[in-house]
């Protein structure tokens, strides 16, 4: 579990170095994170980005030796750009 400002610092360096787009992905209980992540973004550091498009889905696992049920795993992508 790395802290949310890791992320947004890597969000920062990546538009600083010329992207004009970047996606924030993540699975299961890291979604808030990832939505944090471009809240603080968005708010703080870089006002002029924008939320290209939220995409989110869900992912089907197998299951565990034991055997039983597939698991269902929620995903979600943001994109930003400039």
């Amino acid at each position: 579990r790395k802290p949310v400002m890791n992320y947004v610092l890597a969000c920062i360096t990546l538009f600083h170095g010329g992207a004009t787009e970047i996606s924030v992905k993540a699975r299961g209980r890291a979604i808030s994170r990832a939505v944090d992540v471009v809240e603080v973004c968005r708010r703080r550091f870089l006002p002029d980005v924008k939320v290209k498009n939220i995409d989110i889905s869900t992912e089907q696992l197998a299951p565990f030796e034991g055997g039983g049920s597939p698991i269902n795993v929620s995903t979600i992508e943001i994109t930003l750009a400039k």
